[in-house]
């Protein structure tokens, strides 16, 4: 049992993730990008299918649904012109669900989502996606310094090894775990799966 104390918690924040009712749902990059090839994440099938499941129930609940992906231009592991930037199949858009392409690690950079939440009335936001050190890291810190709510469902995230300054390699549960509890300690409330996420 630790003592440690969230900066969050010293501030009075909540700790309790956000419900489905009354939250958007922000699905972010979940492209193919990330399931082969040099940008391929440790665990990558095991966070796709939580996220193919938190999507259902966002669609079975109503809830407004954002689809964020990234541009990289031509030729790039985010190209959206070739199959590799794709959206991943289990987690593509239906319908009439938003789609906000960006070309920085936020979301919120050079985009109008912050646009399209305001217009809606949401504060809550549940995120997922990839990667967690890189567009989840600061999409959730915009939200959080913009006056939203943000839940990240860490189950739904997934990162890799990282090449460190010193030559050694930083491994992605390393990463992966950096990189969740930077966030909870004050940006976001982190719930480690999809059934913490309430109705």
């Amino acid at each position: 049992m630790t003592d440690l104390k969230t900066l969050r918690g010293l501030s009075g924040l909540g700790a309790e993730p956000a419900g489905l009712a009354g939250s958007a749902l922000l699905m972010i990059d979940l492209q193919n990008t990330y399931l082969n090839g040099v940008m391929r994440l440790e665990n990558v099938e095991p966070a796709i299918a939580e996220a193919r499941g938190l999507l259902a129930r966002a669609r079975g609940a109503g809830i407004p649904i954002i689809h964020v992906r990234h541009d990289a231009g031509p030729g790039s592991p985010y190209d959206l012109t070739a199959p590799i930037g794709q959206f991943a199949d289990p987690v593509a858009p239906e319908g009439d669900e938003a789609i906000v392409t960006k070309a920085y690690p936020s979301a919120f950079v050079g985009t109008d989502l912050e646009a399209r939440l305001k217009a809606l009335g949401v504060t809550d936001l549940i995120v997922a996606g990839f990667m967690t050190h890189m567009c989840v890291n600061p999409t959730a810190r915009a939200a959080f310094s913009l006056g939203f709510k943000p839940t990240v469902v860490a189950s739904t995230t997934a990162t890799r090894d990282l090449p460190a300054p010193d030559g050694s390699v930083v491994a992605a549960a390393a990463v992966q775990a950096a990189s969740l509890a930077a966030l909870a300690d004050l940006f976001a409330v982190v719930a480690p799966r999809v059934s913490d996420i309430g109705d």
